[in-house]
């Protein structure tokens, strides 16, 4: 995905009084525009809500599936127990 740092999209919304002198006097206090901080702020939020919607949803019943799995005992595996007691390759 390529970015531009051209701004020609436009939002256009309405606020009451109290909304913007408070949007206001953030930017004010973080010496910003109005503009970029009503923007960042935005986006901020935006990425926010995609994230909380992208999170892994499972049900109670292929949670509780999941959780049983997990509880069980580790299997031994005598390859893996091989690998690991090996003298390492790497050299310092």
């Amino acid at each position: 995905m390529t970015t531009s740092t051209a701004k020609s999209a436009r939002l256009d919304f309405r606020v009451t009084a109290e909304q913007k002198a408070t949007i206001e006097e953030a930017a004010a206090i973080e010496g910003r525009s109005l503009t970029d901080f009503s923007a960042s702020t935005l986006v901020e939020r935006a990425q926010e809500v995609i994230q909380r919607d992208r999170r892994l949803r499972v049900d109670a019943i292929r949670f509780d599936a999941f959780v049983e799995v997990m509880d069980r005992p580790p299997r031994s595996i005598a390859e893996l127990r091989d690998l690991l007691t090996r003298e390492t390759v790497f050299v310092d």
